[in-house]
């Protein structure tokens, strides 16, 4: 624990603060690793390029409900990669309001490379987890309870139980 770190402090009412903290941590310190390797994309980015190459098309909303974000989140991710030319949309043939999404030829070009970066990160994250090997099983057990009960439901209930 950090000296003098107030989140620290109050525990379980700096836990919000925390996270964000360290998830901007980690998206700041990510974004200044691409542009030292030279590299033009998000850290959000990574998610989509691994899913269209996986499945080499999908639709907004299959997009939205694999990696469990938003609608609107997933159009701006994916506005920005089109604008950067690493993600083609055509028009669905049998849903015109639908957008079928794929990968670019830029993309699978830049794909081995990347993958060499993300390969990296991953090893940066096992290090750093190293001493908490039970950090994603508990991370995702907190998801899940929230995916049961939202923290809004469960707090109101809290409430009303003082």
């Amino acid at each position: 624990m950090i000296k003098n770190d107030f989140l620290s402090e109050i525990k379980y009412a700096g836990l919000t603060s925390r996270l964000k903290r360290l998830s901007d941590l980690l998206l700041y310190s990510t974004k200044d690793f691409y542009k030292s390797v030279g590299v033009d994309i998000e850290p959000n980015w990574h998610l989509i390029f691994l899913l269209l190459k996986e499945h080499e098309a999908l639709n907004i909303k299959e997009i939205s409900d694999r990696v469990q974000l938003s609608h609107p989140a997933i159009i701006k991710i994916l506005n920005n990669m089109k604008q950067k030319g690493y993600v083609v949309a055509k028009t669905d043939d049998i849903d015109s309001r639908k957008q079928i999404l794929t990968l670019s030829a830029k993309a699978y070009d830049a794909l081995p490379l990347l993958e060499e970066y993300w390969e990296a990160c991953i090893q940066t994250m096992k290090e750093v987890l190293e001493d908490s090997p039970e950090f994603l099983t508990a991370l995702g057990s907190i998801e899940q309870k929230f995916k049961e009960s939202s923290y809004k439901d469960r707090t109101l209930r809290n409430l009303k139980t003082n």
